[in-house]
């Protein structure tokens, strides 16, 4: 088993519809404004950018994205990502009754250097500070879309 890879699945239903989900979601740079462990965001062009995260534990993970799938009829957004994290992150947005049900999927490789050292003792740490970071994205996201056009642009 390599202790560094993580896979993670997470789903939301979300009350609001698809198409404000998706337009949300496509707006990287504004991440740091409803997702608060996305710290910066660096567009290096239109499909590629910069990330840094940090969520509760002391460390920062800083990624270059480069968008790999941009299916609108399928409802799918997906980067591939290299850096402190090597692999790749997924959105599908799908309508759910009068809302949306939001599948994020992350398969990713741990090349941050001290993370690789503590992969085995602090697995645990590192998955329960991803679950932070989901929880509180889900609440930011959920806040974001509540305000509606006037908070959100959509």
């Amino acid at each position: 088993m390599d202790w560094s890879r993580y896979r993670f699945r997470n789903s939301w239903r979300l009350d609001a519809r698809p198409e404000a989900v998706h337009a949300v979601l496509e707006r990287l740079d504004e991440y740091p404004l409803w997702w608060r462990q996305v710290r910066e965001v660096r567009r290096t062009s239109g499909t590629t950018g910069t990330l840094r995260f940090r969520s509760v534990l002391p460390y920062d993970l800083v990624v270059d994205a480069r968008e790999s799938r941009h299916d609108d009829a399928a409802g799918v957004l997906e980067v591939a990502m290299t850096g402190d994290l090597e692999g790749w992150v997924r959105w599908t947005v799908t309508a759910d009754g009068d809302g949306t049900r939001l599948l994020f999927e992350e398969d990713v490789v741990v090349r941050k250097p001290l993370m690789r050292r503590l992969a085995v003792p602090c697995r645990p740490f590192f998955r329960a500070n991803h679950a932070l970071m989901m929880r509180q994205g889900r609440r930011g996201l959920r806040g974001l879309l509540a305000a509606g056009p006037a908070g959100n642009g959509v």
